[in-house]
C-alpha cells in the first residue's frame, strides 16, 4: 500500500454547515457586484458612456458615407442603449475579478493540486475572452462591414438604427468572448480524464468541420466572419493541447504520481523476453 493511500485527505473535517455555505455565496455575490459597480463608475467617467459607443461604433463609420451617422429610431433609445453597453462594458473589465469571486467561493472544497489549476485558467480565460473581442474589434468589424458596404445598392443608404447595431455588436463580442475559451475547455476535459491527449488529437478532424458548422450559425452570412472565427478555433484548439500536456504535468496530484511510479516501477520489474 503507498503512503498516498494512508495519507489522510486534506479535505477531511473542512465540511461547513448548508447555511455557512448561502453566508459565503452571498458575500461573493456582494463583492462581484461591488466590484462591477466600481468598473461602470470609472467607465461612467472615462471615456463615458457616449465614448463607449463612439468606440464601437467606429468600424461600421469608416465604411459609411462622410457626415453619416447612426440613427436611432427608439424613443428612449439614446439614454437606454449607452447605458447597456455601460454595463456590458463594466462586466468585461470586471471579469477576472468576478472569475476570481466564483473560484473563491468553490476553493475550500478543492485539493491543493486542483487550486494549482484554478488561477492559471483564471488569468487565461479573461485573457483569451479579451482577446476575443479584441479582434472583433480591430479586425472582424472592418473586413465584415467592407464586405456589406461593398454588396449594398447604390440606391440604398446603410444607416443602421444605434439600438440593433449594438445588440449584433455585443452578439458578436459574446460568440467570439466564448469560442476563444477552446483552449480552457480542452484543458479541462483532458485534465479531468474525460478525455487524453491521443484522443484529442484524434478528433482533431471532427473540431475542424466542427468549428465551420458553429461559426456558421453564431455569425452574420458572410464568408469572412465565418473564416474569421473558424480559424482562430482550430487554431486554439491546437493550442489547448499543447497547453493541456503542461497542465496535467504541473498540477498532478500524489495519487497521480504515486500511480506513475508504481506503474514505472512495475515496468521495470517485469521480466523481458
Amino acid at each position: 500500500m503507498t503512503d498516498s493511500t494512508n495519507k489522510e485527505d486534506e479535505l477531511a473535517g473542512t465540511e461547513q454547515p448548508f447555511v455557512q455555505h448561502l453566508v459565503e455565496l452571498r458575500d461573493r455575490l456582494m463583492y462581484s457586484m461591488a466590484g462591477l459597480v466600481v468598473c461602470m463608475i470609472l467607465l461612467a467617467i472615462w471615456p463615458s458612456p457616449s465614448g463607449l459607443i463612439d468606440l464601437i461604433a467606429e468600424p461600421i463609420r469608416a465604411h459609411m458615407p462622410p457626415g453619416a451617422k447612426l440613427i436611432a429610431v427608439g424613443v428612449f433609445s439614446p439614454f437606454f442603449v449607452p447605458l447597456k453597453v455601460l454595463m456590458m462594458a463594466g462586466v468585461l473589465l470586471a471579469l477576472p475579478w468576478l472569475m476570481y469571486q466564483a473560484w473563491a467561493f468553490v476553493a475550500p472544497g478543492l485539493y491543493s493540486h486542483e487550486k494549482k489549476l484554478a488561477i492559471p485558467l483564471i488569468f487565461f480565460g479573461s485573457s483569451l475572452a479579451y482577446g476575443g473581442i479584441a479582434f472583433v474589434q480591430l479586425f472582424v468589424l472592418d473586413k465584415m462591414f467592407a464586405f456589406i458596404q461593398a454588396v449594398t445598392p447604390e440606391s440604398v443608404a446603410a444607416t443602421p438604427d444605434i439600438a440593433s447595431y449594438v445588440e449584433a455588436i455585443l452578439g458578436l463580442y459574446i460568440a467570439f468572448g466564448v469560442a476563444f475559451q477552446v483552449p480552457i475547455v480542452v484543458v479541462l476535459l483532458a485534465r479531468m480524464k474525460i478525455v487524453s491527449i491521443e484522443q484529442l488529437k484524434e478528433f482533431r478532424g471532427y473540431f475542424i468541420v466542427l468549428s465551420f458548422v458553429i461559426a456558421a450559425i453564431i455569425t452574420p452570412p458572410d464568408v469572412i466572419s465565418q473564416l474569421a472565427l473558424a480559424v482562430p478555433m482550430c487554431l486554439l484548439y491546437e493550442a489547448g493541447i499543447f497547453a493541456a500536456r503542461w497542465f496535467i504535468k504541473t498540477t498532478k496530484s500524489e495519487e497521480d504520481e504515486a500511480a506513475e511510479t508504481g506503474a514505472k516501477k512495475d515496468r521495470d520489474d517485469a521480466p523481458k523476453p
